[in-house]
């Protein structure tokens, strides 16, 4: 069991406190896997996955007040988190992973919960392996979109061969303070509402990671694979793989949300054959950090 001398406990706000953190071997690598603390050995299993520049960590909140009812673990992809990167960082390889720390970790169907990319990679796993899912909840997932936004253009740029490491170099050499504000604004619909404690293990966990080596590369494969996805064929498109899934699946968009355009919600509601929509007006792309309490809530009715 590995230790990261986080404090936990009474007066600590739910997104500052730590899960417990071991090492399970997936893919070729030692994947860190987080388990939330408390959970009776007999609940539910549940598997929390984290989008593109993110990290277990994203669950902490959410994966605390639903211990009484879900037994969750949240793992570091490769590439990103704590965990090296192993080959390929796309939503499909990312799927594969999944599959196999299912079958390894918990060999039964699991509510599964995916942010971002990790969203886009939990609708690839639903529709590959339904055995292995007994719900879906997508916060703010990353399915392709036919408007062209500024996030778009983002990963476009990042995605181009040459103009990618370019773009990258660039933001790196800025003061870590001002690309930690920038990370700010750019996840959460009011940065100033995030809580001191939580912003402080926000702000350590990526400075932390600012000196992993394989950050860029990552970062560059996460942005190629959701643009491939965005231009795949439509029988072949993520679009595709939702239509599939006959498990319940709870949509959450933020209003505030700026690198996911949450006007998609009515084509995504549309698009899953048993969908439940929750929209957040005052959210933006992280409203299991930023308002874990109604994730919890929205979640909890899906499954009564």
């Amino acid at each position: 069991m590995e230790s990261y001398g986080a404090v936990t406990g009474a007066g600590v706000p739910l997104g500052a406190q730590e899960w417990p953190a071991r090492r399970v071997p997936v893919d070729g690598v030692d994947l860190l896997v987080r388990d939330a603390p408390g959970a009776a050995a007999d609940l539910p299993p549940a598997l929390f996955v984290h989008g593109l520049g993110g990290s277990s960590l994203n669950w902490t909140a959410l994966g605390l007040l639903l211990n009484d009812t879900v037994r969750g673990i949240a793992p570091d992809l490769p590439g990103f988190g704590r965990t090296p990167i192993a080959g390929a960082a796309g939503i499909n390889e990312q799927a594969a992973v999944l599959v196999e720390l299912l079958e390894r970790e918990i060999k039964q169907p699991a509510h599964v919960f995916g942010n971002s990319m990790g969203g886009a990679s939990a609708v690839a796993l639903a529709a590959q392996r339904p055995d292995l899912v007994a719900s879906l909840t997508l916060i703010s997932p990353a399915l392709p979109h036919p408007r062209v936004s500024a996030s778009a253009l983002w990963f476009a740029a990042l995605a181009t061969p040459r103009l990618g490491p370019v773009v990258l170099q660039r933001s790196r050499r800025l003061p870590f303070d001002q690309r930690f504000r920038a990370s700010l604004a750019m996840v959460f619909g009011d940065p100033h509402s995030v809580a001191p404690e939580v912003r402080a293990t926000y702000e350590a966990e990526l400075r932390r990671r600012d000196g992993d080596p394989w950050v860029g590369q990552v970062t560059v494969e996460g942005a190629k694979s959701i643009l491939r996805s965005s231009l795949a064929p439509p029988r072949r498109s993520l679009w595709a793989d939702a239509a599939k899934v006959e498990c319940p699946v709870l949509l959450i968009y933020g209003g505030k949300d700026r690198l996911v355009d949450p006007r998609i919600r009515t084509k995504a509601q549309r698009t899953f054959p048993n969908a439940h929509l929750l929209y957040l007006p005052s959210s933006g792309h992280v409203a299991q950090m930023e308002h874990p309490q109604q994730v919890e809530r929205a979640f909890r009715q899906l499954i009564s």
